[in-house]
């Protein structure tokens, strides 16, 4: 009996879980469910936020969680908005990621679970944290309304 009911909870969660993304699927689209819900990257410098330099906080495109306030964005050239903190600890998660032949810091939203990005450290450039938070841009949405907060 104990052993039924652990296959069945199991069941029920992955059905929840493919319900999920079904529903990401209706809200996002195609471009944004790729990198948001299935871990892609969009190409380097072609994301609406790379040059952006307004005042704001950074949403996740997703849920609208805050994640990055505009004041820890910097100019790293890489081809993403790059970003030396997020607003709190909490309000990221990470994730070891040791696809492409390297390792890597997966960045993920923690209220929705959906990707955002990597983070790096110890490159040099010189930010308080030597770390760079490498978003992109589709996982974000940027409110010039919190500069006014």
């Amino acid at each position: 009996m104990t052993q039924s009911s652990d296959i069945n909870a199991g069941t029920s969660t992955n059905e929840e879980a493919a319900a999920e993304e079904i529903r990401w699927q209706d809200v996002l689209s195609p471009e944004e469910f790729a990198v948001l819900r299935q871990g892609a990257t969009e190409r380097p410098f072609t994301g609406e936020y790379n040059d952006e330099t307004a005042a704001g906080m950074y949403q996740c495109r997703a849920c609208g969680a805050d994640l990055f306030p505009s004041d820890t964005k910097f100019a790293s050239h890489c081809g993403w908005p790059s970003f030396y903190a997020p607003l709190a600890e909490d309000r990221v998660r990470y994730i070891r990621d040791t696809s492409m032949g390297m390792e890597r810091v997966e960045v993920r939203c923690a209220n929705c679970d959906s990707h955002m990005g990597h983070v790096f450290s110890g490159e040099g450039y010189g930010t308080p944290t030597d770390q760079r938070y490498c978003i992109n841009s589709i996982s974000l949405k940027l409110n010039t309304d919190a500069a006014d907060s």
